[in-house]
């Protein structure tokens, strides 16, 4: 059976931090091995929010397999058509946002994995096993275990059916879009109110129950990421492009200027 490595998912089963980092600004491939030298675990392609095109996704994902950082693509609630064709041609894994209900969570399983698993459609020999050919079923078989399927908790309804999201089997990551739920109830930007603190508890405790791995997105501040990581979130969207970038810069131009101002 070919074997298709998930670096992202051996850390999660390894109970390891699984560090991501998102991919918006960038459309060149290097941004793929880029990130791995940086120390990341997975790219988080966005074309939930980005404009980013179906085919520059899958030419970033097809360095990534490369270069030993999984790429996983967040695509608009609802569109499968292109969360399959990124699983075609490259991507080990779709986060879909707003899941508010193990209905939905089940559909989104039916959807991204293979029969017995699920019913997605078979799309032929891709890169992920280095375009060898491979058997239907064994080629299947090892994108089911190698993907990570990511629904997104966004809302407090979304909370509040948290164990039961957990409990359909097929899903691989419960992740917190943390700014749209601090949106929903009403405290924009405040990631560390205790409401927000008792939501990661209760999807990190339903995680945990059902053998699911608990996430973090949408936090960059430090203590606040420290606190969610030490009660459990190991799947961490750690950033993005641009505000590296953007940091990164600014120091500089920063530092350049007072040297100036010294002589």
């Amino acid at each position: 059976m070919p074997t298709i490595r998930n670096v992202a998912r051996e850390k999660l089963e390894n109970g390891e931090l699984s560090l991501g980092t998102g991919v918006r600004l960038t459309r060149s491939v290097e941004i793929a091995i880029a990130m791995k030298t940086a120390g990341f675990d997975w790219l988080f392609l966005d074309l939930e929010h980005g404009t980013m095109s179906i085919d520059a996704a899958a030419q970033i994902a097809v360095a990534a397999l490369d270069a030993g950082i999984a790429p996983i693509v967040r695509v608009p609630n609802g569109e499968y058509a292109i969360a399959t064709r990124l699983l075609d041609n490259g991507a080990l894994g779709i986060v879909v946002p707003h899941v508010d209900s193990p209905e939905e969570a089940r559909d989104v399983v039916e959807k991204l994995k293979y029969p017995p698993v699920g019913h997605r459609s078979m799309g032929g020999i891709g890169p992920h096993y280095s375009l060898r050919s491979a058997s239907t079923g064994e080629a299947a078989k090892a994108l089911n275990a190698a993907n990570l399927t990511v629904v997104m908790l966004e809302t407090p309804k979304a909370i509040a059916n948290a164990d039961e999201i957990a409990a359909v089997p097929g899903v691989d990551v419960l992740l917190i879009g943390t700014n749209d739920l601090c949106a929903e109830m009403g405290i924009p930007g405040d990631f560390g109110n205790d409401r927000v603190a008792d939501a990661y508890q209760k999807m990190i405790a339903a995680s945990r129950k059902h053998g699911k791995f608990p996430g973090m997105a949408g936090i960059y501040n430090e203590p606040i990421m420290q606190r969610y990581i030490e009660m459990g979130a190991r799947f961490i969207l750690s950033g993005a492009d641009a505000a590296f970038l953007m940091a990164s810069a600014s120091q500089r131009t920063g530092f350049l200027r007072k040297t100036l101002q010294r002589t």
